[in-house]
């Protein structure tokens, strides 16, 4: 396939909701040197890396296609929170926040999650997820939204659902493979062989990585006071 005849990806989107906090204790943190911190007006050089390499496995590709004076406009706002995990001072994911809908329909879209791949399967997914739905809920909202689609990670859609999300709607788009359209590298994806549902949270590991933190390091700065 070339981009003026790029091969069509049939993708299935599921829209999910929680409409009440989950029934456990907060987010365990994983064992060893973890932080998690907004990163307030983040450069766009910074904000496309971290899309970038998170969503490349994923094919990821709606805001490569957005001009950087578009994508700007969206980290600039207010109601963008962007907090990024370090693991031992090194990115290792991050998980976006979308407020916008927040003052009128107290609602909050939990609109990206993922992690780099060299840290995907060492427990740091359900951390961050868990994480991102307990800050998520520190506002007071009355309801939390997520979408998935057939093209992320295998496992998110039953990773989002066992966090305590529920189907509401699903909707099927054909899309232009953006490896073909030059967006993307043509690397192999899942879409190529077995065609598995999954999301945009690339990790959610069994509870016994998770099950002690008494030896880890962990520093939490985020800043959800300042950032209301």
């Amino acid at each position: 396939m070339t981009p003026s005849n790029p091969r069509k990806l049939e993708v299935v989107i599921s829209f999910l909701e929680m409409q009440s906090p989950p029934e456990r204790a907060p987010a365990i943190v994983p064992p060893g040197k973890v932080a998690i911190i907004r990163a307030e007006n983040p450069t766009l050089s910074f904000y496309r890396y971290l899309y970038n390499t998170v969503g490349e496995p994923w094919l990821w590709w709606q805001r490569r296609l957005m001009s950087d004076e578009e994508l700007s406009a969206i980290l600039a706002k207010p109601e963008t929170h962007v907090y990024v995990l370090y693991v031992a001072g090194v990115p290792a994911g991050f998980a976006e926040l979308d407020l916008t809908d927040f003052e009128s329909d107290n609602v909050i879209d939990l609109h990206y999650m993922g992690l780099i791949p060299e840290f995907i399967g060492k427990g740091f997914g359900k951390y961050l997820l868990d994480w991102a739905i307990d800050t998520a809920w520190s506002f007071k909202p009355t309801r939390i939204t997520v979408n998935t689609c057939t093209l992320d990670h295998p496992s998110a859609l039953g990773a989002y659902q066992k966090a305590g999300f529920a189907i509401y709607d699903r909707r099927t788009d054909i899309v232009d493979d953006p490896r073909d359209t030059g967006l993307i590298p043509h690397i192999d994806h899942h879409v190529d062989h077995d065609g598995h549902p999954a999301s945009d949270t690339p990790d959610r590991e069994s509870d016994p990585e998770n099950a002690n933190n008494a030896d880890s390091d962990t520093l939490i700065v985020d800043f959800p006071d300042r950032a209301r």
